[in-house]
């Protein structure tokens, strides 16, 4: 997967390459989760020090299941602004190109 983080207009575009797997729902996982695992992951190998979690423990006011990926000192994140409407892992199989939002908290 290839991962242009646009820092001027707030979104993360990831586009499908043919190697790339197919994220499916599961009983212990959504697609969404594996999805942002793998993004994490790639970050991970281009330097960036990141971690994938559910944003409710971070302390936001948001769903139980909401999960993202932020930066381990807290100043950046990457997160499905549309979560409630659409699956990003599921999205990324049919479509082959997913927007992420990218927040800065400095």
């Amino acid at each position: 997967m290839l991962i242009n983080i646009d820092r001027e207009h707030h979104m993360v575009v990831i586009k499908k390459q043919k190697a790339d797997p197919i994220f499916h729902n599961t009983e212990w996982s959504s697609a969404e989760s594996t999805f942002l695992y793998h993004i994490k992951k790639q970050l991970q190998s281009a330097g960036y020090d990141c971690i994938k979690k559910r944003m409710w423990k971070d302390g936001h006011l948001v769903d139980d299941n909401q999960q993202y990926i932020r930066d381990r000192k807290g100043e950046w994140c990457i997160y499905n602004d549309a979560w409630q409407i659409f699956d990003a892992g599921e999205r990324f199989n049919q479509v082959w190109t997913v927007i992420l939002r990218y927040e800065d908290w400095k």
